[in-house]
């Protein structure tokens, strides 16, 4: 049985989803350290002047060092929801799918949320309603650098993102800038649709 063990991504690339896809057994850490710098707050999206950052602003917690990504808290004083819908909607309005999910995703950037990791759980949870896939879920209670039985744990510092298991599939602007490999999940999902997961699983 595979069990994969993953933190929480703002959206989560698609080299990371390829990974989860692999899982019988889904263990989402919700007892980690937060890192900075990486897919937790940060996503990678296709916009038409090539490859775009989308980067949910945290509050600072000092020198102090190391907080748990569940305790990390958003810095909503930026209006950074309605920037980043709006750069979504730039890059993928005329993709073949963005009609599609458009309505789900917006309510995320219209519903404020307090917490990061709160945003991102929200997001995990429409995203396996959009993508058609239904693992078994099971949350961490401690952080245990291994834990038992678990066969990965993945990590989601954007330097590890998997692009070598990056797949291949039409992007809007890639004509003009050249394909972009390992973006967000939604770029994946706004082109291809209710293919997407069957690309996912296929990659591995």
């Amino acid at each position: 049985m595979s069990i994969v063990v993953v933190p929480l991504a703002y959206t989560g690339s698609i080299g990371l989803w390829t990974f989860m896809t692999t899982a019988q057994i889904l263990i989402i850490e919700q007892h980690d350290y937060y890192q900075k710098q990486t897919l937790r707050n940060r996503a990678y999206i296709h916009g038409a002047n090539g490859k775009l950052m989308l980067s949910i602003p945290v509050k600072h917690f000092g020198a102090a060092g190391r907080q748990y990504y569940h305790t990390v808290e958003i810095e909503n004083s930026f209006a950074w929801q309605k920037q980043h819908w709006k750069s979504i909607q730039s890059a993928y309005r005329s993709s073949p799918y963005f009609e599609f999910y458009e309505d789900d995703l917006a309510i995320l950037y219209k519903t404020e949320f307090s917490s990061l990791y709160s945003f991102n759980k929200a997001y995990f949870e429409l995203l396996l309603k959009l993508l058609g896939w239904e693992p078994t879920i099971q949350y961490t209670q401690s952080y245990e650098t291994t834990p038992a039985n678990t066969e990965i744990r993945v990590q989601i510092e954007q330097k590890n993102s998997t692009s070598d298991l990056a797949l291949r599939y039409t992007q809007v602007f890639e004509d003009k800038n050249g394909f972009i490999p390992n973006l967000s999940i939604i770029d994946l999902l706004f082109n291809e649709g209710p293919n997407a997961l069957t690309l996912l699983k296929a990659r591995v």
